[in-house]
């Protein structure tokens, strides 16, 4: 039973983090390395084995804004810190499990999506992300399915594209890796009805121009088809 299947037979309306990224990863886009953790101990034992600093998180499916909630914590630095730290996240409601991830290296974040419009359908999304995601609203809008070349056509119409570009020391983003990630969600939007929306925030870019996603949502439609 694939994720979508199992999270709506339990009458979830979102996948928790941790699944959305490892539904994701089944299309080839690519998601930062992590694992989840049960309690303080092995969670400070999967960071020590990922390699400090680490990010680590409140996981579940009812916590979709875990910054709101202070489900998020970075740069954690040693395994007594990441201790401390998951004994509060475990504390906070609706919290499943630990979200242990690399700190992932970049100056730049974008954010990428599906929508479901009511006359177009599914709507793949790209844009700056990260914080200025609202502030800024530089967002552009595609109707799935996307061609490769359509992809591309997108990363030169937001309006920030200059950030695309080599970077304060960093190289210039793979315009064909976030191309493929685009892409992607469009085919997921066709091919699964039961997702309502999805949303990347950030993707984050690494000093090699590599495009990497550090935070998902995958938001189910009510009452879908399983």
């Amino acid at each position: 039973m694939d994720l979508i299947k199992k999270a709506l037979a339990k009458g979830r309306t979102a996948l928790s983090e941790y699944d959305s990224k490892k539904f994701l990863s089944q299309f080839g886009i690519p998601i930062c390395r992590e694992t989840l953790a049960r309690d303080p101990d092995s969670a400070a034992a999967k960071a020590e084995k990922i390699g400090f600093p680490i990010v680590l998180k409140a996981s579940g499916a009812q916590l979709t804004h875990k910054t709101e909630a202070g489900a998020v914590v970075l740069n954690l630095r040693g395994k007594g810190e990441v201790r401390k730290e998951s004994r509060r996240l475990l504390k906070i409601q609706g919290c499943e499990a630990l979200l242990v991830q690399e700190m992932v290296k970049g100056e730049r974040e974008l954010v990428c999506g599906l929508t479901r419009d009511a006359q177009f359908g599914p709507c793949v999304m790209l844009g700056l992300g990260g914080v200025l995601t609202e502030v800024l609203e530089d967002v552009v809008f595609r109707v799935a399915p996307l061609t490769p070349a359509e992809a591309r056509e997108m990363t030169e119409e937001i309006r920030g594209r200059k950030i695309l570009g080599p970077f304060r020391g960093e190289l210039a983003i793979d315009i064909e890796a976030l191309s493929q990630i685009l892409v992607a969600l469009g085919e997921i939007g066709i091919q699964y009805e039961d997702v309502a929306g999805m949303d990347i925030n950030p993707i984050k870019i690494r000093p090699n121009g590599m495009p990497v996603s550090v935070d998902a949502l995958v938001v189910l439609k009510k009452g879908g088809t399983h």
